[in-house]
């Protein structure tokens, strides 16, 4: 069995670093989408939401940064033109969303999706016994499991 830079099985890594370009770009995907809520927001809530939107694409930027990375430490080349992140992302590009309570679900709707993700690839990280990726995946699942309860406190 031949390993990678850091002991790891090569082949694993990297099959597991080709569905972490999936998962970075669904994370591409949903950051533009969150960025567009943010500009095109209106309505009673602009305030708020134009706030929250703003902390959630924000920390998408520092988590896109911390999946390639972790991509590139896998001996992998992280997808990086927006033509790969829309054929690889499950989650749907959005436009001109300007309605609070639409981008809110769309984000819960996206959510939905980096968590059944996250929790797969973190399964298969685990059996690699690649525990970096795991817990770079246990903290984006507890962000992002927390979120997922206030938006929903908030649209009820």
């Amino acid at each position: 069995m031949e390993k990678n830079i850091i002991g790891l099985d090569k082949a694993q890594t990297v099959e597991l670093g080709e569905k972490l370009n999936q998962l970075l770009a669904d994370y591409q995907v949903l950051y533009m989408n969150v960025r567009g809520y943010h500009w095109n927001i209106k309505g009673r809530d602009f305030y708020e939401l134009h706030a929250k939107f703003e902390e959630i694409y924000t920390a998408f930027i520092d988590q896109i940064d911390e999946i390639a990375e972790r991509i590139l430490t896998l001996e992998v080349t992280p997808v990086h033109g927006y033509s790969a992140y829309l054929r690889l992302s499950e989650i749907p590009e959005q436009t001109n969303v300007t309605e609070g309570k639409a981008a809110i679900e769309q984000i819960l709707d996206a959510y939905k999706i980096l968590l059944v993700k996250q929790r797969q690839l973190l399964a298969f990280a685990s059996e690699l016994g690649d525990e970096g990726t795991v817990s770079l995946l246990g903290d984006y699942i507890s962000q992002q499991e927390k979120e997922t309860w206030m938006m929903n406190a908030y649209l009820q």
